[in-house]
């Protein structure tokens, strides 16, 4: 488990390195008036263009040119982390394949909830397993009342922001977890949506780790379509008569 963990410490250095090399590339296109051509640039494809695209800009391109090789060099490095974290002992990978049959979780969210909850008996249930987490929301007492507020945020910052990019996957009408999104969405707003999400799936993947099972969609309390829909609308034009 130490090993692992500090696999995936190493990898999220890297993928911070080529996050700041692709913003540092950006502010600097916006700070020449070319703010037009900062579009992804997650690809040797699109940075190739980019270059392309300077190559009368004689001043600046060798500046985009040395942000691009560190992308590179960090790229190079998250691969070949990639490459360990894929090659774990079998007792570990089996976990973690266990814990990918929830939609949305893939290697590297679930090498992460190995990683940090290790031993998933040291903690009495699911609840103190979201609150390791950080994923529970703070709690402010003053006399006979409670306040609730954001989540503490304290505890694993690695597994709470891989949970919170799983999340955004409810957002797809496929996902098991969609409707429960879709309602928190409507009431609440897309983040803190996401944030609900990822406490729902902090407690499944607990369960999944404490358990040794697989994830199950009738557990969810939820529906399997299709299903019908009836839009209904108060107007509608008509069509013009022919005089």
């Amino acid at each position: 488990i130490g090993a692992l963990r500090e696999t995936l410490s190493r990898r999220r250095h890297f993928v911070a390195v080529r996050v700041a090399e692709v913003n540092a590339a950006k502010r600097l296109l916006r700070a020449a008036g070319l703010g037009h051509l900062t579009k992804s640039l997650g690809t040797d494809t699109a940075w190739a263009k980019l270059l392309a695209a300077l190559a009368t800009e004689v001043a600046l391109r060798p500046y985009v040119a040395q942000h691009h090789a560190l992308w590179r060099c960090a790229q190079e490095q998250i691969a070949a982390l990639e490459e360990t974290l894929a090659a774990q002992p079998t007792p570990i990978a089996t976990v973690a394949a266990r814990l990918q049959t929830v939609p949305g979780v893939g290697p590297i969210v679930a090498l992460t909830t190995v990683a940090v909850f290790s031993d998933p008996h040291r903690f009495p249930n699911a609840k103190h397993a979201a609150s390791y987490a950080g994923l529970v929301p703070s709690t402010d007492q003053s006399g006979d009342r409670d306040t609730h507020g954001h989540i503490t945020k304290r505890g694993s910052a690695a597994l709470r922001t891989m949970l919170c990019e799983a999340a955004h996957h409810a957002q797809r009408p496929t996902h098991p977890l969609h409707p429960y999104f879709a309602r928190l969405c409507a009431q609440r707003g897309y983040k803190m949506a996401v944030v609900a999400v990822a406490h729902r799936l902090c407690r499944i993947l607990f369960a999944l780790l404490r358990d040794g099972a697989e994830f199950d969609v009738a557990k969810l309390a939820i529906e399997e379509g299709p299903f019908r829909r009836t839009t209904v609308q108060r107007y509608r034009l008509t069509r013009a008569t022919a005089s």
